[in-house]
């Protein structure tokens, strides 16, 4: 409940941090957005809602805006490149411990259903599914993707994710009606980035049903 709490209200959180802390805010912050992404065993951490909140407080000045996007983009880059070689060198046996829970099958699934869907692109499109653009570098590191071809998606998702809700939180953080209800905005903000997961599970579940009541049909005709 105080982390569900923490990050319903992260922007008293992060001004409170930033009376407290100073300028080393932009070092916790970095520390965060590089753990969501870089290691499998952290998903759980505000990505797009702290950087929304962040986006926010650079907008009233308490953050510098062009430091604070070369730092979170920083972070996302190299957080999704420690992904990849802790995959792509430990990825198996991490796997077949079963000790890592966000490691289920239904997202690893999904994950290779989206390489197999959009190739290398994936990198790009899973940096805004939350859960998926932790385990999808992971997953790329066990592929052997090529590192070359893996950095050119990694750079450019980055690059998109954070601009996309740094901007988001800049622009619209400290509008008057936003600023008031900024914990609704949060939720909505965290609801959005939950769309396309939930859009594709439901499609996902319809394709496989129309697979198998086809399968089923073609069983019972007639030979």
């Amino acid at each position: 409940m105080n982390f569900i709490d923490l990050v319903l209200h992260l922007d008293q959180t992060l001004v409170s941090a930033a009376q407290l802390y100073g300028p080393w805010l932009y070092a916790i912050l970095f520390v965060v957005i590089f753990c969501e992404t870089g290691l499998v065993v952290t998903p759980f951490l505000p990505g797009d809602s702290l950087l929304f909140a962040a986006g926010a407080l650079a907008g009233v000045g308490i953050l510098d805006p062009l430091l604070l996007w070369v730092l979170m983009a920083l972070a996302a880059i190299l957080g999704d490149t420690v992904n990849y070689v802790i995959g792509r060198e430990f990825g198996e046996r991490i796997m077949a411990s079963g000790r890592v829970r966000v490691l289920k099958p239904e997202y690893v699934h999904q994950t290779e259903d989206f390489f197999e869907r959009h190739g290398g692109k994936t990198i790009i499109i899973a940096r805004f599914f939350p859960i998926v653009r932790t385990v999808a570098p992971f997953m790329a590191g066990i592929g052997h993707m090529r590192l070359t071809r893996f950095w050119s998606f990694n750079i450019i998702g980055g690059l998109a994710w954070v601009t996309l809700f740094l901007g988001a939180g800049y622009f619209f953080g400290n509008i008057p009606v936003v600023k008031d209800n900024l914990t609704i905005g949060i939720l909505v903000m965290v609801a959005i980035s939950f769309i396309p997961s939930i859009y594709h599970a439901v499609r996902t579940r319809r394709q496989s049903r129309r697979a198998a009541t086809a399968t089923a049909a073609e069983d019972t005709t007639p030979q």
